[in-house]
């Protein structure tokens, strides 16, 4: 049995994962499982973990990180992808939409200090603070999935990650220069970056260039984390590498030898299969 049929099988078992082996469900693990699960057709098993997540979900439609806890609420848009991947009850879509919409981040003036356009709205880590690329990713993939691609905020979303983007490709967490200071990319933020902005159109031609930064900052070596968000980033964008199953084995097999993160291995089973439609 290879890594994939072990991890995927051990998903449907216990679909409900914590960060760490041992460790509590928390929402974005045991969402990103749902996903994988739906990618490799586990369909029942993906909706028992949607299930859970709907057990955490708050009256105001947020899910926290954990079950019992309030705030912050940035795994809502995980649980949202997961209930609409999963045919879960549109009420609880509904509520977590509304929640997103009514949570996004904070504007700031514009300012030579900072190299991005602050005055964009996207989503953040905690509520009302400065957008940043990662919440912003996944709260318009989670739009995206419930059918409001066209909303306002999920326009502004993509300019904030249009905007993002820095001269020579790639995004970091979420900003382009500081103080006059070019800031260097990272993989994981511009892989799902990239997978928010499938489809959309950049007439600045940044875009051809983060996929090609992407392409040429991933290796063997990279980290499980990064290397499954940077091939999902890349397939969206018809930009596969080769060798691709080949790492992901091999990153499996390092996550097994060191920390047997659930986590991990559910996005790179993810990653091995694609982004569900």
């Amino acid at each position: 049995m290879d890594w994939l049929e072990k991890t995927i099988d051990a998903l449907a078992q216990q679909p409900a994962i914590g960060y760490a082996a041992g460790y509590a469900p928390a929402t974005e693990p045991t969402a990103v499982a749902a996903l994988a699960l739906v990618a490799h057709g586990r369909i029942d098993a993906a909706q028992v973990a949607a299930q859970l997540l709907g057990s955490w979900q708050q009256p105001d439609g947020d899910v926290s990180i954990r079950a019992g806890e309030s705030a912050p609420g940035w795994p809502t848009s995980l649980a949202v992808l997961a209930w609409c991947h999963c045919d879960s009850q549109q009420e609880r879509i509904d509520r977590g939409i509304a929640w997103l919409l009514a949570n996004r981040g904070k504007s700031l003036p514009r300012s030579p200090e900072l190299g991005h356009d602050a005055a964009l709205v996207g989503w953040a880590y905690a509520e009302q603070t400065h957008s940043w690329v990662e919440p912003t990713a996944l709260a318009i993939l989670a739009l995206k999935a419930a059918g409001r691609s066209n909303d306002p905020a999920v326009r502004e979303g993509i300019a904030v990650l249009l905007d993002r983007q820095l001269p020579g490709g790639g995004l970091n967490y979420g900003n382009t220069s500081v103080l006059g200071q070019l800031l260097r990319a990272h993989v994981q933020p511009t892989g799902m970056a990239l997978i928010a902005l499938a489809g959309e159109a950049d007439p600045s031609k940044r875009l051809t260039r983060t996929v090609a930064w992407l392409s040429r900052h991933i290796s063997p070596e990279t980290t499980p984390m990064s290397l499954a968000w940077a091939l999902l980033g890349l397939k969206a964008h018809r930009a596969e590498i080769s060798p691709a199953n080949d790492w992901l084995a091999a990153a499996a097999e390092r996550v097994h030898t060191r920390d047997r993160s659930p986590h991990k291995l559910a996005l790179l089973a993810l990653a091995a299969k694609g982004w569900p439609a």
